[in-house]
Parts: structure tokens; C-alpha cells; sequence
């Protein structure tokens, strides 16, 4: 048998749990993955994404439901969304993508507190079963050089979204 290494997820099994929401914190905060800020929304990077590319875009008033975003709000992160897949396609030449998100933990919420939305970009041949049998997942690429691929693709966005 051979031994799979996924290093990387000890720092979040041992790491302190910041306190409070993780994208409120990370408006407050200068955070490595965050690759945009605008007045109503912001799109971050998943610390431990199903594969690379994998963004979060979520509104930036803490919310946890569809139902309490205001009209303005849900057209920013709907253009978000499409502006993130635009950047994914233009830097990474996916397939497809996932894009979604979970109400509530019992659909799979991690932060259920803040509503997100997931895009996951995909690859033809892509699909990692590894996840499924051995609880691992293969990243290619390290999250900082993703990051930096990607910034100067949403620094050129208007920050009124």
C-alpha cells in the first residue's frame, strides 16, 4: 500500500478555530485568499477547496438565507458568480463548473451562518475517487500560487459590486 500525504489538512485539525465568521473576519482582516471586496459582495478562496479554483462568493452583510438578501444584492453576487467563472475560464480553461450552495448544515453548510455560493471548476477526467475511498483530495497546485494567478483578475473589478 502506498501512503497519500495531504499535509495540509493538520493545519486545520490542530489550528485554533478562529472566533466569530469566517468572511465577516476576513473583511476585517488583509487574508491571503480573499480576491475581492466591493461595497456588497466578495469572493474568497476555499481554504480546502475539492480542487484548485474552487471560490466562494458570498454577500457582505451576514446573512444565512436567500430570502433576507435585498434585490441589489442578489444581482451582485449572481455577477459575481459570473464574473469568478469568467476569471476560472480565463486563467484555468475548465470543462464546466459546480456552481451552488447549501442552506443549512443538514444540506451540508459549513458556515450556515453566512449564505455562500461554491464554484467549483472541472476537468473532463477529473473526478477523484480518491475523496471517496481514502478521505483525501488532490490539489495540484498550491493555494498561494492560485491566488496569485487570479488576483490581478479581480483587482480590475468595479468595487461598487
Amino acid at each position: 500500500m502506498q501512503t497519500l500525504w495531504a499535509p495540509w489538512r493538520i493545519e486545520y485539525i490542530k489550528g485554533l478555530k478562529e472566533p466569530g465568521c469566517v468572511f465577516c473576519n476576513a473583511l476585517e482582516i488583509h487574508d491571503e485568499l480573499t480576491l475581492y471586496k466591493g461595497a456588497r459582495t466578495m469572493v474568497v478562496m476555499n481554504k480546502y477547496p475539492y480542487i484548485n479554483g474552487h471560490l466562494l462568493v458570498a454577500p457582505i452583510r451576514h446573512l444565512s438565507s436567500l430570502d433576507q438578501l435585498e434585490t441589489v444584492e442578489m444581482t451582485n453576487v449572481m455577477a459575481m458568480i459570473r464574473h469568478s467563472i469568467q476569471a476560472l475560464k480565463h486563467l484555468m480553461n475548465p470543462d464546466g463548473f459546480n456552481v451552488g450552495l447549501n442552506l443549512g448544515r443538514v444540506a451540508g453548510a459549513g458556515v450556515e451562518e453566512h449564505l455562500h455560493f461554491h464554484i467549483v471548476p472541472r476537468w473532463f477526467g477529473d473526478t477523484n475517487a480518491l475523496t471517496v475511498f481514502a478521505d483525501v483530495r488532490v490539489i495540484p497546485e498550491h493555494l498561494e500560487e492560485t491566488h496569485r494567478n487570479l488576483k490581478p483578475l479581480f483587482d480590475k473589478i468595479d468595487k461598487s459590486f
